[in-house]
């Protein structure tokens, strides 16, 4: 497990499963995400996010008066709701975290949420989560993000599909959460942008051979697939298997096929043939912050849900501080109260004015790296996307996707 963490700054990280006991001085916070499993390629960098906003709060003076802030990582696997409920029992319960980031994927999110968050009274803020499902959660206003739901993502893969001159697609979405939700936006999105959504099928997560579903998608003699899963799933199978059978020439996707491992394996197989939506950062001061802090710490900025990751985590230290205290039900209070007006405007990596401004009585208002993070009733915001797509072996970016 903690060989697949980055060597950035995976040494400052303790794992649930292996750490041993913090000091009395250390305030955990924990992570929860799919650091094996269908997304392990995305998750390193995501993770790196997180633990960078903590390096930025401990060497400008640490929470609280001088207590460290240390990131307590379980693994959520993504795909096992069972793991994903064990994981955040273990943080929430053993660990004794008094808040967390993530978890990653939105099965994952509800799961750990609905059988350790929300019962220990522990506040997740999710980098990643998108389906439509968690803004309907019964949560007791614990359940955040600073990821877009799927409801929005799905309207934006329509025009940026249509956009591409296609009018008739077919559509295997993974069998959970997330796919079904981004699948039932874009199913309905679609038609307003005057195309027609041939077959829209789901698909379970995890077997080594999709010949079946893609010669079903086939047989409807749309040419032109929408992709709904993960990198290391079931969505990086499929296509591999759909460039095989030849029976598809183009390609569309969403943030969980954003891989920069898929890109440099299939290379010039993808040239104009894989086109994608991520969430992208809008042109604010937040974002170019952190583009520079995360370039002088060697993250990759622009990874998929890295700046959402490290906002998460930043909001967080900030409500443990505007709180005065690591009482959980406390820190939940603050949520809100620090991510948006009035307040001193504060940008990634700005603690030490952070701190100041609360320790004065003016309060803080965080213009992250991911954006404003004005949460709505539902612990929602919105955000930008960006259209993307394979080129020379990377996955790049091409503007907004409108």
């Amino acid at each position: 497990m903690i060989a697949t963490l980055r060597p950035v700054l995976a040494a400052g990280i303790a794992v649930a499963a292996f750490a041993g006991p913090a000091t009395a001085e250390d305030i955990k916070i924990g992570f929860l995400g799919g650091i094996t499993g269908p997304i392990e390629s995305l998750v390193p960098p995501i993770v790196d996010g997180a633990q960078l906003a903590l390096r930025h709060v401990n060497e400008q003076g640490g929470l609280l008066g001088g207590n460290n802030a240390v990131l307590v990582v379980g693994d959520t696997t993504c795909a096992d709701a069972t793991k994903a409920a064990d994981a955040a029992d273990r943080v929430v319960n053993v660990d004794k975290v008094v808040a967390i980031v993530g978890a990653l994927c939105s099965g994952a999110t509800i799961s750990a949420a609905n059988n350790a968050a929300i019962p220990g009274g522990v506040v997740m803020i999710s980098p990643a989560s998108t389906s439509p499902a968690i803004t309907t959660m019964d949560d007791k206003d614990l359940v955040y993000r600073t990821a877009t739901s799927d409801a929005y993502q799905g309207e934006v893969l329509a025009r940026l599909i249509a956009s591409k001159g296609v009018t008739n697609i077919a559509i295997t979405y993974v069998n959970n959460d997330y796919g079904k939700g981004l699948a039932e936006s874009l199913a309905s999105a679609f038609p307003n942008n005057g195309g027609t959504v041939a077959v829209n099928e789901a698909h379970e997560d995890g077997k080594a051979d999709y010949r079946s579903e893609l010669g079903s998608l086939a047989a409807s003699g749309v040419t032109d697939l929408v992709i709904i899963g993960y990198a290391d799933g079931s969505g990086g199978t499929i296509l591999r298997q759909a460039l095989e059978t030849g029976d598809f020439t183009q390609f569309f996707s969403a943030d969980g096929m954003v891989s920069d491992k898929i890109a440099a394996e299939l290379g010039s197989q993808l040239e104009g043939k894989l086109v994608m939506t991520k969430p992208g950062t809008p042109e604010i001061p937040g974002a170019a912050s952190f583009n520079k802090l995360a370039a002088d710490a060697g993250v990759k900025a622009d990874g998929v849900f890295v700046p959402n990751s490290y906002d998460a985590a930043f909001i967080i230290a900030l409500a443990i501080e505007q709180a005065g205290s690591t009482d959980r039900a406390e820190i939940a209070k603050h949520i809100r109260d620090v991510a948006s007006a009035p307040g001193d405007v504060i940008l990634p990596g700005e603690w030490a004015k952070a701190v100041e401004a609360i320790k004065a009585g003016r309060g803080v208002n965080y213009e992250g790296a991911a954006g404003g993070h004005d949460f709505d009733e539902n612990g929602d915001v919105s955000t930008v996307f960006l259209h993307t797509e394979v080129k020379d072996g990377k996955v790049v970016e091409l503007g907004l996707a409108e």
